[in-house]
């Protein structure tokens, strides 16, 4: 199957999918996505195959509707985020009532900056664990304050499970488990 730019914009748009979004997918910038979809700048063929696995998978996307009706459900503090960008997606109620501002004001953005120093140091080993790999799926460990006034952190253990969402991108449920 051969991809024009006109495929990619259409497909995209279908999938009320930002270039940007799409750009994080493929890891490149979102005027590279920009230049594809007015067939300005050629895609190579391992990036024509993810753009092919992208689009096929979103038929699949009920599946992340009801992984966000889970996780908006749970009685546990409990929220999903993306794994490479930290970008909220979805938070459950008892998630909600720790932050001091409506979820609104979180969703669609990245949270890291309200990491506290253990979610940072955390984040950092991932890489050497084999967290992108898939050689781990799942991390508990215990995490101090952030002192944040915003979305406090409050000292406990957390845990964070990968799991992989209909657009083939990782996603991270992130547990307050005591």
């Amino acid at each position: 199957m051969t991809i024009s730019g006109a495929d990619i914009r259409r497909m995209r748009q279908l999938r009320s999918m930002k270039q940007q979004h799409l750009a994080e997918l493929l890891g490149v910038n979102q005027a590279t996505v920009s230049r594809w979809e007015r067939d300005q700048f050629p895609f190579s063929p391992e990036q024509a195959i993810r753009l092919e696995r992208i689009f096929a998978s979103s038929r699949h996307a009920a599946a992340d509707v009801a992984l966000k009706r889970l996780v908006e459900d749970s009685i546990r503090p409990v929220h999903l985020i993306c794994d490479v960008t930290h970008r909220l997606l979805s938070a459950s109620r008892p998630r909600q009532a720790e932050w001091r501002a409506p979820l609104a004001a979180f969703l669609g953005r990245s949270l890291f900056s309200y990491a506290s120093a253990e979610i940072a140091a955390a984040e950092q080993s991932l890489e050497e664990r084999g967290w992108h790999e898939g050689r781990l799926l799942s991390l508990t460990f215990e995490t101090g304050a952030n002192d944040n006034a915003s979305m406090p952190i409050a000292a406990g253990r957390v845990t964070w499970e990968r799991i992989t969402l209909s657009d083939g991108s990782a996603g991270r449920l992130v547990t307050t488990i005591g």
